[in-house]
């Protein structure tokens, strides 16, 4: 928000320098993120004096350009070479001395003594566009004669620095997004810090009705989308430029000047915030202003030429038989103002906010007057703001107001009524402030006391504070006017002790692991847990009916919460490899969601949403790239199976509580399972399927493992660390050849292991597998290492043939296996 220093001083009175001013408004919230000197007219017309034509001859080498000399109040007239074809002797004009930068949008450019056909410049003599004052470049700028020579034209044009202080409004201070919203803060502040201040703005007691030749019959049918509409007609209006004093305000701001109508009402919005609207009132068929939803299907053309579709939920002005506007948002093209114009509406509205910005978003449309709608206006100003627009239509176009002012206003809306107890506000700002304090700051900032105990107050607080609502609310306000500052560090600190809990541990081991995949050359990612509904097509494990879907969607893409962490991470891969960077680790701990419709309860509704925490990684492309000491080599799905390991490892999930299995889930197109012992999934990890990869536009196989984290600290929450000694008694190691089935898998032979000796065998590794020449057909060979070992004593031969007897007996038995 651009506020003008000059501007401001017209609604309070200080003697404050601007950068007092924005050391009062960031302590009070309202943070100041520039100051900036500025001038109406880019550069300050610096360079630029008036001066007159003493001659003027045809150039020598050209049929259109002109040999001048020019007095600009020195003893030596100064020769310039001029295009424009209405310079004449005797003329006023504003010349560009040497040396003077002039502006043409962001570029700039400074006048130099030149040769034009062989003939000395020493200046430029100016057009209006050239310097900033107009748009015209028709001709020279030709002054009345009592224009004095030699005079800067900055002095000739009144020209005033100014200071542009910018404020970054939060959303909840709408109420701030004006000079007024401004200077009422800034005037808590001055009555605060003991100034001698007053807040004033001006009457309105020169509106006055002129006739009733042009009534305005207004209906609202929506009464909850706009609970207020007024509006005035004026006839007689001269659409014309603007006077200097309003374009150089609405220019200092960094608004562009477009004629004296829209002028007035982007000048009332910046005064006041009230957002106004101007129509031409021939536009206004059978004199009705209907406002109203349902336009479902009608073709709106806005006043940039766009067109659009309006919707069942789009609120529209309409005159009697079309759209004219979509309200609080965009005008419609030929409903404006234009040269032709005579007659206008004013309207100046409070649409509900939400209407206003669904409206917005569904359009792609962001205006000055939507942004104020949206966030929340003051709707006891739209009377203020409409007369004070309309009596400046009748000083700067001459219009005469030709109807009672129209005000429609159904359901008033009150004052938030907020009860403050002053031990409260103690409690909550760490300090005592005095009660007369209190009441000082609460009614300087626009609250009205309606009750007052020794306890507390009872407080009025007006409806364009619609983020003061609540106790705390109220003592967020006294504390900012107060000053943070102000409130002394305690020299004592109270603190309660905490016991570190699940939540604590959780934590931790994110960041432990985290820590661990940097470590293994993997970068984190952070994407958005919204994402779009078409990426749950058809997918079995994901479907469809349990997405969490989004109320009032930003867009198509961002509609549904994720229920998998998986093409978060597709993005981000075919992001990097559109740009040449195509071997990737990537990992991410983030909230994933569902929704469960057998679960649906009205008494309950959260009973059928979840949400818990995965840990996703995604690898790709080449593992080793470029290397002298190793050939190239691709990423593949057992160096992903590799980090999972060696995360659980570090977790301290035992293999053996771990039950491995194929996963039939789509998003794969091959995978497994990683179960404990009950059935419950901890995770899966395989082989994107190559429809998603062709999806996201990425060439390379992308293997993505996903961990249910939540579940994984449910599985370690009883985990003690305990030490145990390096045993002294030697492991004994035991391989087996084994003839096996194609279809036989080698957690088949973990699991028939470990439940065959449970106390003794330490680890079961498969270190060969072979298939081809020599072989039964439908047959392979896995070669097998067996570790045992016994804590409390050395394995005898008899103990260890006892136990590999027993499991290959247990082998054959089960998996139909023959011995190499």
């Amino acid at each position: 928000m651009n506020i003008s220093y000059k501007w401001l001083k017209e609604y309070v009175d200080f003697d404050l320098t601007p950068e007092e001013v924005c050391a009062a408004l960031t302590s009070e919230g309202l943070e100041v993120g520039a100051l900036e000197e500025v001038q109406s007219i880019k550069g300050g017309l610096k360079g630029l004096y008036v001066g007159k034509v003493l001659t003027c001859d045809m150039h020598p080498n050209s049929d259109h350009l002109h040999v001048t000399t020019v007095d600009l109040g020195r003893e030596t007239p100064s020769q310039i070479v001029c295009g424009a074809p209405n310079v004449a002797v005797g003329q006023k004009v504003i010349v560009a001395d040497l040396g003077c930068v002039l502006y043409d949008g962001d570029k700039e450019f400074q006048i130099k003594k030149s040769k034009l056909r062989g003939v000395e410049s020493c200046g430029m003599i100016c057009a209006e566009d050239e310097i900033g004052i107009g748009t015209s470049h028709a001709g020279i700028i030709v002054l009345p004669e009592d224009a004095q020579v030699g005079m800067p034209a900055a002095e000739y044009y009144h020209l005033e620095s100014d200071w542009l202080i910018e404020i970054d409004i939060t959303a909840n201070r709408a109420d701030a997004l004006s000079h007024w919203g401004v200077a009422r803060d800034l005037y808590a502040w001055l009555v605060q810090n003991g100034y001698q201040t007053s807040l004033h703005r001006p009457g309105c007691e020169a509106f006055k009705v002129d006739n009733h030749e042009l009534p305005i019959d207004v209906t609202i049918e929506n009464t909850e989308a706009c609970k207020r509409y007024a509006c005035v007609s004026i006839t007689g209006v001269e659409v014309k430029d603007s006077p200097e004093w309003l374009k150089n305000k609405l220019m200092t701001i960094g608004l562009r000047p477009i004629n004296n109508i829209v002028d007035i009402t982007n000048y009332v919005m910046m005064a006041y915030g009230q957002p106004l609207h101007c129509f031409d009132a021939d536009m206004v068929t059978g004199r009705q202003i209907i406002v109203k939803d349902k336009n479902e299907g009608k073709l709106f053309v806005t006043l940039d030429g766009e067109e659009h579709v309006l919707g069942e939920h789009d609120l529209a002005i309409c005159n009697a038989e079309e759209p004219m506007c979509i309200a609080g948002v965009f005008g419609g093209k030929g409903s404006g103002t234009y040269e032709t114009t005579k007659n206008v509406v004013l309207e100046s509205a409070y649409f509900h906010p939400t209407w206003i910005r669904k409206s917005a978003r569904r359009h792609g449309l962001s205006t000055d007057s939507s942004f104020r709608f949206e966030r929340g206006i003051d709707p006891n100003g739209t009377i203020y703001a409409l007369k004070q627009a309309a009596i400046l239509c009748q000083q700067l176009a001459g219009g005469k107001v030709s109807m009672e002012i129209k005000d429609v206003y159904p359901n008033p809306i009150d004052d938030f009524k907020v009860d403050l107890n002053y031990d409260y506000v103690n409690q909550l700002i760490g300090k005592e402030i005095a009660k007369d304090t209190v009441k000082s700051i609460v009614t300087s900032l626009g609250m009205k006391i309606e009750f007052e105990s020794a306890e507390g107050l009872q407080l009025c607080v007006p409806p364009y504070r619609v983020d003061v609502q609540r106790p705390c609310d109220v003592v967020e306000d006294i504390l900012r006017v107060y000053g943070y500052n102000n409130v002394e560090i305690p020299t004592q600190l109270k603190s309660s002790l905490v016991i570190k809990g699940e939540e604590d541990q959780k934590h931790k081991l994110e960041n432990l692991i985290g820590e661990q995949l940097v470590g293994c050359g993997f970068n984190e990612i952070m994407n958005n847990s919204l994402t779009k509904a078409a990426y749950y097509d058809g997918l079995n494990h994901y479907p469809a009916d349990h997405l969490v879907t989004i109320m009032n969607p930003l867009s198509s893409d961002l509609n549904v919460m994720r229920q998998t962490l998986l093409f978060g991470g597709l993005e981000s891969i075919a992001h990097n490899a559109n740009r040449k960077n195509p071997n990737l680790r990537f990992f991410e701990f983030g909230n994933c969601y569902q929704f469960d419709p057998d679960k649906k309860d009205e008494e309950n509704p959260i009973r059928a949403y979840k949400e818990e925490t995965h840990l996703g990684l995604w690898l790709t492309g080449k593992r080793v790239e470029g290397s002298w000491a190793h050939v190239n080599e691709d990423s593949s799905f057992y160096e992903l199976k590799a980090y999972v390991e060696n995360i659980l490892r570090r977790i301290g999930v035992q293999q053996g509580v771990l039950s491995i299995n194929p996963c039939d889930n789509n998003i794969y197109d091959k995978a497994l399972v990683i179960e404990n012992r009950g059935g419950k999934q901890l995770g899966e990890m395989g082989v994107v399927s190559r429809q998603l990869q062709k999806n996201a536009g990425i060439d390379n196989a992308v293997y993505f493992a996903d961990l249910n984290w939540n579940a994984l600290m449910k599985v370690i929450r009883k985990n003690k660390v305990e030490f145990s000694e390096i045993s002294k008694y030697p492991s004994v190691s035991r391989d087996l050849a084994l003839l096996l089935d194609n279809n036989v898998e080698f957690r088949q032979i973990e699991e028939i292991a470990r439940q065959t000796e449970k106390k003794l065998l330490k680890s079961v590794e498969l270190f060969d597998v072979y298939e081809g020449k020599n072989l039964p057909a439908g047959k392979k060979s896995y070669a097998v290492n067996f570790i045992l070992q016994d804590e409390s004593k050395t394995l005898n031969d008899k103990q260890i043939d006892a136990i590999m007897q027993k499991l290959i007996a247990n082998l054959k038995k089960q998996l139909n296996c023959e011995l190499r």
